[in-house]
């Protein structure tokens, strides 16, 4: 018997913040923070903490910077974040896939 596809799923990419953060950015290519926390209903705090989790597993790439004097965070999805992403993508269709099955 085949594994479930259930293991398949990555403990940090398929937390659903994290999950949104990796398609927001996948989808952007470059995206800002406060876009980020409004888009995800998030505190700084929490936001903070899921992108720092995402960049120490080389998911995603922060730049800090200035729009005009204001300060912005920009964050982008690495070739390894575009990977992850896409392994969590699939291991979600073949879950629904196999749900799909029962009926």
């Amino acid at each position: 018997m085949s594994e479930h596809p259930t293991a398949a799923l990555d403990d940090v990419v398929h937390q659903r913040h994290r999950l949104g953060i990796l398609t927001i950015a996948d989808e952007a290519g470059k995206v800002e923070f406060g876009y980020l926390k409004s888009t995800l209903g998030l505190t700084a705090g929490n936001l903070s903490r899921h992108i720092a989790v995402l960049e120490e597993a080389g998911l995603l790439v922060v730049e800090k910077g200035y729009e005009g004097k204001r300060p912005r965070t920009w964050v982008s999805i690495t070739a390894a974040g575009r990977t992850a992403l896409a392994e969590e993508m699939s291991a979600l269709r073949a879950l629904l896939d196999r749900h799909g099955k029962r009926g």
